[in-house]
């Protein structure tokens, strides 16, 4: 099967050099600590908290190439490659799956505020069409606020019925969760093999509930773990491990999330290295850093202590 394994990913932060580029190799290590003591189940990278607009298209043509090198798991991650424009959708696309990598999850073509259904019907599908190979698995990403490209339920629908299983899921980052429910009830959910995704964990047992196929978020970066244990505890929704999980989620939205999952790395890692990010965001500022790492020791986390 070429399609991505469900449960919990994290949407990787992405690890830059000096002079700005991609550190792909670094990504690499860094993902598979994910799928690993990170407690994740994959992992979405150049995603919005991996910075993906802001990496240049040179080094995520070449991402997936350093991946599979790598020899990093297939089912386990799966490649932002949205773009405005489709021709670059469909490179990035289609260097991930002459990789080896079939899923992508994919941005509107977000410049052009507006835009019809007809017109964004027409971008997944040019996509699709123009990378022409079956073992592709494309997961829509819905993400209104950022992109000011909201996808309708209807579009979502129609290209699903188009395109069967290539239109393999969506990521709902909007964070209401009863329009992410209606995508999984329109399409069927994971009952027919549509994979919704919440952005929050703190939704992961309402979107299991409700047809979805597990979360991708960004604060999994740091606290999949407590995910993999809320997934496994014997009362899950009411456990203890799954209120440990909306504390952390909680209080990661204290903070820019994507220099705090940074922040959070540099940390773990004893590489300060990890704190670079792409203009125009920046780094925590040293208040933040102070009350950041104030309130990860209040977690009482011996495994995050820093």
């Amino acid at each position: 099967m070429s399609k991505a394994k469900r449960g919990i990913y994290a949407a990787a932060v992405s690890p830059f050099r000096a002079d700005g580029s991609l550190d792909s190799q670094k990504l690499t290590a860094y993902c598979k600590h994910l799928i690993s003591e990170g407690g994740c189940d994959g992992v979405a990278p150049t995603g919005t908290t991996g910075e993906g607009n802001s990496i240049s298209y040179r080094d995520r043509m070449a991402l997936p190439g350093a991946f599979a090198e790598a020899g990093f798991d297939p089912s386990r991650a799966i490649f932002g490659t949205g773009s405005c424009a489709t021709q670059d959708a469909v490179d990035l696309t289609a260097a991930a799956v002459s990789a080896g990598y079939f899923n992508v999850l994919v941005l509107p073509p977000f410049y052009y505020k507006d835009p019809s259904d007809e017109g964004l019907y027409a971008y997944f599908s040019q996509l699709v069409e123009r990378v022409g190979d079956h073992r592709l698995r494309v997961y829509l990403y819905h993400f209104p606020q950022m992109s000011m490209t909201p996808i309708p339920v209807d579009v979502v629908v129609r290209l699903k019925h188009a395109f069967g299983p290539v239109i393999a899921g969506l990521k709902d980052s909007g964070g209401d969760l009863s329009q992410t429910l209606a995508f999984a009830t329109a399409t069927g959910g994971v009952d027919a093999d549509f994979d919704v995704y919440p952005s929050s964990e703190a939704f992961l047992f309402d979107g299991l509930t409700g047809g979805c196929a597990g979360v991708i978020s960004g604060s999994t970066n740091v606290f999949g773990a407590y995910s993999r244990d809320a997934m496994t505890a014997a009362n899950r929704a009411d456990s203890d491990a799954f209120a440990m999980v909306k504390v952390a989620r909680a209080m990661a939205s204290k903070y820019p999330l994507v220099a705090a999952m940074k922040q959070m790395e540099a940390w773990r890692s004893g590489d300060d290295s990890w704190t670079r990010m792409a203009p125009p965001l920046v780094p925590l500022s040293a208040e933040q850093q102070a009350s950041l790492k104030a309130d990860v020791e209040a977690l009482k986390a011996p495994a995050l202590a820093v």
